[in-house]
């Protein structure tokens, strides 16, 4: 494979701002949970036999062949040098592989799967634009309570995923995440029946949310994005990919391993992702269009993503918060100069306090 593909965008900060995100959404994350729209687009592989499922292993850096039929994992497709082209969530059933990336990734997905996948072993369908599937995802402390009370069957065990109906719905693809993603639950349908579902969730005690939601839930929980956390350059490691369960080193050959088993086995990455946690001593929330970590006055690394994360009781709970690659030798702790303000370094993900059960 080569190393073309549609131009990767220029690294953009993703930033929310107060008006973003309503305090009760936090308190839902921490005591409930929240149903929300993802912006993200669907591609299927599908083949005779095991030609998809083959296809796709030999593209994506984690292992869909060994969890066998129903496995439901995060893994890149990378360049031959082993740098992130696009990432994402996929899902096996049967002979057909789903992979669900980022809106922006979409274009880079299909020039990647239309030009290494030969046709007799399997096809490449965008079903965002050709029966215009919408996907929704459930965060939140209680959101397997909240499945439960809306009578929708569930996949037994985490990263697995299970085709069902909800109500009156034609087939439904639901998917259950490890305890590491920023959501719970991927529910993939038509447009057509997602506000049934949605309507069905919130009745079962599901707070409708947008999709900034979303947005913070990746952040809290230290996930990539793309084109924000990624760029053209970006490797595996730099942005948690060993931490998030993203890549495996025991699957066969893949485009990029080389590079990526190499870094593992005898180096490290030169950047990794961590949090900023902004002073509370300046209420003034972090530049916009500014987005450099300096420490001992040295440009270590740029900022990525900044929320505002509303008081909604706990320690963390009441400021700014970021995501920053930066050089592996600033240390966890550190404070340094970011987006114009004073923050200090954190390990990711966030520890937000949760509200469960007594």
């Amino acid at each position: 494979m080569s190393d073309f593909s549609p131009a990767a965008p220029a690294p953009t900060v993703t930033r929310l701002e107060p008006d973003d995100i309503p305090a009760e959404v936090v308190d839902q994350l921490r005591a409930g949970a929240v149903v929300a729209p993802a912006d993200v687009a669907v591609i299927d592989l599908v083949g005779p036999g095991s030609g998809a499922v083959t296809c796709f292993q030999g593209l994506l850096t984690n292992d869909i062949e060994k969890p066998g039929d129903g496995a439901f994992v995060y893994g890149a497709l990378l360049t031959p040098k082993g740098m992130i082209v696009v990432d994402g969530w996929a899902a096996r059933l049967g002979s057909r592989v789903r992979f669900t990336v980022p809106s922006e990734g979409r274009e880079r997905t299909l020039a990647i799967l239309q030009r290494s996948v030969p046709p007799r072993l399997a096809r490449v369908t965008d079903r965002t634009a050709e029966s215009g599937d919408s996907v929704l995802r459930v965060a939140g402390d209680h959101a397997v309570a909240v499945l439960g009370a809306a009578g929708i069957p569930t996949p037994l065990g985490p990263n697995r995923v299970l085709e069902t109906t909800i109500g009156d719905t034609a087939p439904v693809e639901l998917a259950r995440t490890g305890d590491q993603a920023p959501f719970v639950f991927q529910i993939t349908s038509t447009a057509d029946h997602r506000d049934a579902i949605v309507q069905r969730l919130v009745a079962a005690g599901a707070h409708r949310a947008g999709p900034a939601a979303l947005e913070l839930t990746r952040i809290l929980a230290g996930w990539p994005r793309l084109s924000s956390e990624v760029d053209e350059k970006t490797i595996p490691q730099e942005v948690r990919f060993d931490e998030i369960a993203g890549v495996s080193y025991t699957k066969g050959c893949y485009t990029g391993q080389e590079t990526v088993s190499r870094l593992h086995f005898r180096g490290h990455a030169n950047r990794q992702l961590r949090g900023l946690q902004f002073e509370m001593d300046h209420p003034a929330a972090p530049a916009s269009g500014w987005s450099a970590v300096t420490h001992e006055e040295r440009d270590v690394g740029r900022v990525t993503s900044i929320a505002w994360l509303p008081d909604g009781g706990g320690s963390l709970l009441g400021q700014w918060i970021g995501l920053a690659v930066v050089r592996r030798e600033v240390p966890i702790g550190a404070v340094v100069r970011a987006a114009g303000r004073e923050a200090r370094l954190v390990a990711l993900p966030f520890a937000v306090p949760s509200v469960r059960p007594a």
